[in-house]
């Protein structure tokens, strides 16, 4: 063992740490890989075992405390880009046959759709801008 210097172990620990990364996708594994390299910088500079190990701790720590939440953060969020039926709720649409409670039609993002007033009521004619509230099957529910 002492025919190799420390630093070599460390990048063999890194090694062996990403290779659960991949398998589990914890990121956790990935951090203390990270710490792991930072040890062996460490030990290259000539620092020795205590603070190579301090090395590793700090920076895996440091790294848990600052990548996780901001992880889970992202992780939360709803997808900024809307797509599919998502990205048509809140447009505007023209009219094309007048829409009441029961039906009509709306041009809505190029295309005919089928569509109903939110307050049965209520009636749209031909030619008014709606806005889009909801998507139901193949319906669009206008207000």
């Amino acid at each position: 063992m002492n025919d190799i210097d420390a630093w070599v172990w460390w990048l063999v620990a890194a090694a062996a740490l990403g290779i659960p990364l991949v398998v589990t996708a914890m990121p956790e594994f990935g951090m203390f890989a990270v710490g792991a390299v930072a040890a062996a910088v460490a030990s290259g500079f000539g620092a020795d075992l205590v603070v190579q190990v301090l090395v590793f701790v700090v920076v895996s720590v440091a790294l848990i405390a600052v990548v996780r939440p901001v992880a889970a953060r992202h992780r939360s969020q709803r997808p900024q880009l809307a797509t599919g039926i998502d990205a048509l709720k809140g447009r505007q649409a023209v009219v094309v046959e007048r829409v009441d409670g029961s039906g009509g039609r709306i041009k809505l993002a190029g295309e005919i759709w089928s569509a109903r007033a939110l307050d049965t009521g209520r009636a749209f004619e031909a030619g008014e801008e709606v806005d889009v509230v909801d998507i139901e099957g193949a319906t669009a529910i206008i207000m």
